[in-house]
This record gives C-alpha cells, structure tokens and sequence, in this order.
C-alpha cells in the first residue's frame, strides 16, 4: 500500500490558480513545504505564470513525498524588492485523494479585508464563540470541494451553495445545498459534480436554519469554476461570503484597573475587581473593557513609579494589582495580618489612591507569604511550568529587582560588576544557597500570582461575554529591564516625546528611550513579537500607544529638557543648498545659535535680567550675546535649578532663551543638514527676519513637516507595523493622535488597523470638532481619553468652545448651559452610540455623567492624567464602589436601554 502511495504521488499534478491584479515589475509566487515549491524558503519560491487580466497560473508535478501541502502566496516588486503577503496562516491540503490531478483554486487574502478582523481573537473566542455546528453532508468521491469563511452570520443562519448544476439545484432556492462548519467560520462542502458538461457558476447564500428556508444570496456577480476532468479533483478556497460586512457595532467601558474600587479593595483596583467591572459590564451591555498598561513600573520605590507609560519591564506585571487574599494565607499572629483589615479600610476610604502607602504594603505581605509558602511554592509543578514557558524575561526581571534594591537606584550605570548585563554573571543568583536567592525568588512569586489572578479574572470576563483591551506603550523606561538587557534596541541618548499641541504647549518628554529600529529588523523584530504574545496571554485586543512611533518619533536629545527641543526621527532633513537657492544666504551663528536681545533678555527675566549677563552669557564678535557652556542645555540649567543655584524663573527664561533657534543641526553633518523648530513662528528670532527670509522658512518649514516625508514614512511604518502584526491575532487598534500625517492613515488601512477617533481632536486641522457619525467603520469613537478632561471637565474649560458645541454639534439653540447638565452628556453619549464605528469606548466618569444623582459634583475630580503634569496625575479612583454600582438598578436599566436601541 505504501508502494503504491509513492508511485502516485510521484505522478501527482498540481495546477494552482489565483487572482491578483499586479503593476508593472510585480509577480506573484507561492511558497510551500514541497521542494518544488521552496521547500519552505520564500526565497526559493515557484514563480506564477501571468494570464491576463489578472489571473496567475502555476503546473507542478509533484515528486516529493509529502501527505499534506501547505502554501501560500506573495507579490514582489522586482525593482524594489518590496513583498505583499497573504493574510492569516497557510493554505493546507490533504494529498490522499483518488484523483492523480488537483486543480488549486484561491481567492487572495487581503491583509485590508475588513472580515479579517472578525477571524481575531475577541470575534472567535469570545463575541462569536457559541455558534451551531453545522453537520458537513460531503459526497462519498467528490470533484470539487469548496471552502469560505462567514465569520458574521447570526446563530440561526447556515451558508449553502446553488449554482447552475443539478447536484447544486439549478439556481433553486427551495433545497440548497447545505454548508458544514465544523471549523468554524470556515464552512465545506465536498461534492461529485463529475456529470457537468460546461463550467460551474455558483453562488453562496444564507440559510435560516430555525425557520427551514432560505433567505438571501451573497453579493456581486456569479463565482466560476472548471468542470472536473477524468482523475482530477478541483479545490475552491474562497475568502469571504460576499454580505454586508460592517454589521457589528460593540460598545465598551475605560478606567484604569487602579482605578477600580471595591468593598474588598485594598486601597487600588486590583485584578479580582476587575472581574465585578465585567459583572456591571454584561449588565448593561458592554462587550469590551479597556485598561492601561499594566507593567511593573516600580524602579525607585517612589512616587515616581506611579506613571504606567514608563514601565521597568515590558513583560512583567505591576505587583500594584496583586490581590493579597490570595495569596498563601499568613498567620493570625503574622504584624501585616493583625493590621490588614485596619489597613484596608484606611486606604479603601481616601478618595485618590495612595500609591506608596498600596505598593508598599502589597510588597511587604508578598514577601511574608513568600517566605511562608516558599518550598511549597519552588516544587509547584505549575509554577515550573510558568517559569518555564517565560524564563527568557523572569530571569534577568527578578534579578533586576534583587539588584535594584540592594544597591538602592534602579540606574544599571552604578551596579559595579552588573551594570553590564551578563546570563554568565546573573546565573548565580538561581541557586537555593546563593545570598541573593530569596530576593530573586520573591519576584518569581510575585509574578506567578499576578499571571494566575489575571487569567482568572480573563477566562472570568469572557464567561460574560466581556472581552479585555490592553495598551502598549511605545516606549519603556530609561533604566528598565529591557535596555539593561538589550541596550543595543535602543538609543539610549535620546528621549522620546511629543511636540507641542493644545494640552501641552512646550511639547512633552516622556523620558523614554527611542528606538534603534535597525538592530530591531535584524532581529526580524523578536523583543516586539515576545511583547505581543505576552500581551496575548492576557488581552483580546489592544491599543498601540502613539502608533505615530512606528513611522516617526519625536526625538529629544538627552542635554535638553522640553518636547519643544526636539525633531521628528527619522526624517528628510532640510539641505543648505535649499535655503541657498531660494536667494537666503545661510547663517549659522544666526539660524542655529539662540537670538538674545536686551529686549528679550527684559522678557524673560524681568529684574533678573542684569544676573543672567553677569553669570549666564559672554559677548561674540562685539556685539552678540552668547549663553555660556555651563548654561547652554537645558539639562544642564535643570542641574543648576535643582541645586539650588539659579532660580525658577532664571531656569524657566533659560529655557525660552535656549529653545529661541530656527535650526537644530543634524550630528555629524559638517553644518549641511538640519532639522527645523517646531513652531518657529512664534518665536522672537523668527520675528526679527527679513520679509524674504520669513516666506522661506514658512515654505521650508511647511515642507518638512506636511510634504517631503509621507513616503519615506509610509515604506517604514509598513514593514515594521506588517511584521508586528503577524505575530498576533489580538485586534489592533492604533491611538493615531497627533501631527497626523496620510501615510499613517493609508497604512492603518492597508493592515486594517482602527483608528481612534475623538471628538474634540479632529485629524483634520480646518475642523473644529470630529462628529462621531463621519467616522469609518474601522475605528474606536470616544468623547474623551486619559489625557484628556471627561466631558463635564471639558464643558466647563473654555465657555466659548463650549458654546459653539452645543449649537453646532449637538444642534440645540440659545446659550449653553454654564455646567454640563447630565441631558447633554447623554446626547454626546447618543453620538457615538450611534457611529458607524466598530467600536464606541467610554472613559467610566463620562457614563456616569448621565446621572446627576452618582456622578462626582466636581468634574475636575474625575480626570486621570494632565499630560504636563504627569508625576502628579494616575490616582483617580471611582467614588462609589462596583456593588453598589451593580445596584444602581434605575441607572443601569438607562445606560442598557440606550446601547441596546443603538444596536451595540
């Protein structure tokens, strides 16, 4: 028998058959496991023959002895070397078929389908989850065997196929030919169509299975495929049924886990609270939650460690959202558990989360139940299993944090020996007799119990019906696990941040290294993929924090101090010679070098200003003034002002005076390139041009920011954002706020990647408002985010804005309201309920802004995060407690209604 198998699949054809419509110097290949397909090397792929229009042809005769083939499809661009992938994994095909020729018929999987992001994991594990099997009624020697994906039929719908063939009822809709979906969304069926005289025209329809009859067929014109010849079997892969493709609408809740407050919280939502949020979540309807990033930010053990956004680990969870009860019990006798209950009342009772007083706590009861569970704990065969499955970054983590306690700075620079990483030197600290051990140890239990409470709490919500969305950071800390590690990812002499915009008017620095994006792609991005599939474990889908970054990132020089001083990296510079041939002879000392003025010198320092020419500046050429070097950085007049030596309003004027340029100059460039000033019009050295030189620098100016870079930012931002997600099939969503530009828009769209879509932040700079109903379909709409002020705070900001708001937005005449009354937070609600948007969010304050009776008198209370005032920001917490929110029966049954009627 097995003789017999080898001589056939030796004599076995192979015809493949796809569609895609190519530009010139494009052709299409197919890579599989058979040798005469690569062997499972892409760059020995089989090249397709071209057939106009746009049909791709290949005949193989196969000698390899496989039992299953698995291929797929791409399309290279010969001049640029640039490849298109298929979407989703390989195409799979059992080669112990009767016939000895297979004719392989696919439809392209486009990456932009927007059915794709129904075959993601919050669709097929948990909002599409409880679907009807379908039995598959396949014909005992089939021909042909067709296969399509419906991923949006209701749960009494079935698909069926007609065509124009008995076995497929000649076009009759009064018996169809069933579909079997038994891995489903994909639905089969096997038929004998050997009998057909002519080509096989067919169609999909939709079957309703409680009532027996059929209801519609698919969309666009008939699908064609050949008759079967003697010994040869055709196989139709198709993507998706031809319907409506934009049907679903969910509706989801924001708030920081910390946020959260129960009866049994210990000062700061923690994991087990969130289960009670998707409890109010399925109550009212809701089908996602949205959090923060929730990695361990806890590298100086101050109130620094608040900010969520400058994690010391991109892998490890924040001890912060522990549930200590369950955790190995303590005794009685044990300090920590004679003041537990003591202790958790106080801190559940403040309105804002005292963090120190939380982490600091949880750390120190962590450590006891540790220690009193610690052999118990080491020969877990679960906990084996978990260090395991994450030792890559358990190891150098727990190891991190022994080091940084013991030497008292998580700044790797001052750990002598270790400042350097090395597995060889950090080996050591695994062994049970090492003095270290314990210390390291501690975070392994730490983090196991963190993972346990949060798949508990995952599997929990999603028996509700609730999915979780997590944020990733763009960036991670400066002195965290991971540049420790792989300092070689990152540029560790800059700082990432943000230019200036409406909530931070010098820019933000977010302290943060950039990244080194070279050293990543030789990688083939594996630090990236390892973040996405420990995000996976946890999340359904998440948010790219800053999805600018893959295409661009503001970049600040480590000497400076402010997002102002920045540049956008990598970008197209400004040449000399184009500023030479637009008649502006180039001035260095004038267009690089801070202007001062005794008038600006009045400006910025007042009385003040006789101290800063003594001290901070020296006279050029006669006549210039000059910042001295001790003061010509900002990070170094900062030194100065922490020390004590200068004032605030010295430092601050210094600021002004440093950041008073036109020009940054490009390192390494002998004087040739440079960078432009973000905002240089408001700038006093922009003032004292000439007429000539103003009209210049605007047409430069505008020209590097809006023009020159869109493609060169779009080929970047394609290849790393196509590679980030392959690795994962969480639904992505990308936070695209900003100095938005079209590459990003036309890549989100060609990865089918939603974007966020705010209200009071149009993309479009001639807009004053986005109206939630102009969004595109693949998009999250929201009145508000963590950086912003909720809609009450919003309202009662700028009384003229809010005004014109409430005329032209929400369409009600005369004057606004002074306060935001809770009938206009629900219209603004009703908006985006209504979107055609995927996705509606709301941050929790604004839902319960409908309620005069539950929300908070004072809406300044209810804001997260003021960008320009981060360190002090990340404490809100909800004021009244999620049981008593689950009883709030008349508020629930109206926050339900609206979404119910708005089809979310």
């Amino acid at each position: 028998m097995q003789k017999l198998l080898s001589e056939k699949l030796l004599s076995m054809k192979l015809t493949f058959k796809t569609s895609y419509f190519t530009h010139w110097g494009q052709n299409v290949y197919i890579t599989g496991n058979a040798a005469e397909l690569g062997g499972g090397d892409a760059k020995n792929a089989a090249l397709m023959n071209f057939e106009p229009s746009e049909n791709w042809t290949l005949e193989v005769n196969l000698k390899t002895k496989i039992d299953e083939l698995r291929y797929s499809y791409f399309v290279k661009d010969e001049n640029s070397g640039k490849i298109i992938s298929e979407w989703g994994t390989q195409r799979v095909v059992n080669l112990n078929v009767a016939q000895n020729e297979i004719i392989l018929i696919d439809a392209w999987n486009s990456v932009s389908a927007v059915e794709n992001n129904f075959m993601t994991t919050p669709f097929q594990n948990v909002l599409f989850k409880n679907f009807p099997k379908i039995e598959q009624k396949n014909a005992e020697n089939p021909t042909h065997i067709f296969s399509v994906k419906a991923p949006l039929l209701q749960k009494n719908e079935a698909l069926c196929i007609i065509g124009n063939y008995v076995g497929l009822g000649n076009w009759s809709v009064e018996n169809p030919v069933l579909m079997g979906n038994s891995e489903h969304p994909i639905w089969k069926i096997a038929l004998n169509l050997a009998d057909t005289k002519e080509d096989i025209h067919y169609k999909y329809g939709v079957f309703d299975i409680e009532n027996k009859q059929f209801k519609y067929f698919e969309g666009g014109a008939d699908r064609i495929v050949p008759k079967s010849a003697p010994q040869t079997a055709v196989i139709v892969t198709d993507t998706f049924v031809k319907m409506t493709n934009n049907s679903f609408h969910g509706a989801g809740v924001s708030i920081p886990v910390f946020s959260l407050r129960s009866e049994r919280s210990f000062g700061a939502g923690d994991f087990t609270d969130l289960m009670l949020m998707a409890d109010w979540a399925a109550k009212i309807g809701l089908k996602l939650i949205q959090v923060l990033p929730l990695n361990d930010t806890i590298g100086t053990h101050t109130e620094a460690d608040v900010l969520p956004y400058a994690a010391i680990s991109a892998f490890a969870l924040n001890p912060l959202f522990l549930d200590l009860e369950k955790l190995d019990k303590l005794p009685k006798t044990n300090a920590l558990q004679k003041i537990f209950d003591e202790k958790r009342t106080q801190l559940n009772s403040l309105p804002l989360m005292d963090f120190m007083s939380v982490i600091n706590f949880k750390l120190s009861y962590a450590k006891e139940a540790f220690l009193s569970a610690k052999e118990k704990f080491l020969t877990d065969k679960n906990f084996k299993k978990f260090y395991k499955e994450n030792d890559y970054w358990l190891e150098p983590y727990s190891v991190y944090c022994c080091l940084r306690d013991k030497f008292g700075t998580c700044n790797y620079r001052k750990w002598g020996e270790f400042s350097i990483f090395s597995q060889e030197k950090i080996k050591p600290f695994f062994d049970k007799n090492n003095e270290n051990f314990d210390a390291v140890a501690l975070n392994w239990y730490i983090q196991y119990h963190l993972h346990i409470q949060f798949q508990a709490t995952v599997e929990y919500a999603h028996s509700k019906g609730v999915i979780l969305k997590g944020d990733i950071p763009i960036g991670v800390n400066a002195n965290s696990v991971d540049t420790w590690v792989s300092s070689e990812l990152f540029n560790m002499e800059m700082q990432a941040g943000a230019p200036p915009d409406l909530f931070a008017v010098k820019g933000q620095n977010w302290e943060l290294p950039t990244y080194n994006w070279e050293k990543i792609e030789q990688t083939e991005f594996d630090w990236w993929k390892k973040r996405f599939t420990q995000m996976g474990n946890y999340f359904d889908a998440f948010r790219i924090d800053h999805i600018l970054g893959f295409f661009r990132i503001w970049e600040i020089p480590q000497s400076q101090q402010e997002g102002i001083m920045g540049h956008l990296n990598p970008s197209i510079p400004l040449y000399v010679n184009e500023f030479e041939s637009r008649g502006v002879k180039f001035d260095y000392e004038r267009f690089c070098v801070p202007y001062i003025t005794d008038h600006i010198l009045w400006d910025n320092f007042g009385e003040e200003a006789q101290w800063v020419k003594d001290n901070c500046l020296y006279i050029k050429y006669g006549f210039a003034y000059r910042i001295k070097d001790e003061y010509s950085t900002q990070s170094a007049v900062n030194q100065l002002f922490n020390a004590g030596k200068i004032s605030e309003r010295v430092k601050w004027g210094l600021y002004d005076l440093i950041s008073n340029v036109l020009l940054f100059e490009v390192p390494n460039t002998n004087g040739q390139q440079f960078y432009p000033r973000y905002d240089m019009e408001t700038l006093p050295t922009f003032r004292a041009l000439d007429e000539h030189q103003k009209r210049v620098f605007r047409e430069l100016y505008v020209d590097y920011f809006y023009r020159r870079q869109d493609a060169f930012w779009y080929e970047l931002g394609l290849k790393k954002l196509s590679a980030l997600k392959q690795a994962t099939n969480m639904l992505i969503c990308g936070e695209d706020l900003g100095m938005m530009t079209h590459c990003v828009t036309s890549v989100m769209n060609e990865l089918s990647i939603l974007s966020l879509e705010i209200q009071r932040a149009p993309k479009d700079s001639k807009r004053i408002f986005f109206h939630p109903a102009d969004a595109p379909y693949l998009s999250v709409v929201s009145p508000s985010t963590h950086d912003m002020s909720t809609i009450r705070g919003w309202w009662e900001e700028e009384r003229a804005v809010s005004q014109r708001f409430y005329n032209n937005e929400l369409g009600h005449w005369g004057d606004a309201p002074f306060f935001c009354e809770w009938w206009i937070v629900r219209d603004v609600l009703l908006q985006h309920l209504y979107s055609p948007a995927m996705w509606a969010i709301f941050q929790w304050q604004d839902l319960l802004g409908i309620s005069h009776e539950l929300r908070r008198q004072n809406p300044n209370e209810e804001r997260i995060n003021v960008p320009s005032n981060s360190r002090h920001s990340w404490r809100y917490r909800m004021h009244i407690t999620l049981e008593k929110l689950m009883e709030c029966e008349e508020f629930n049954a109206e926050l339900r209604n609206y979404v119910r009627q708005a089809g979310r």
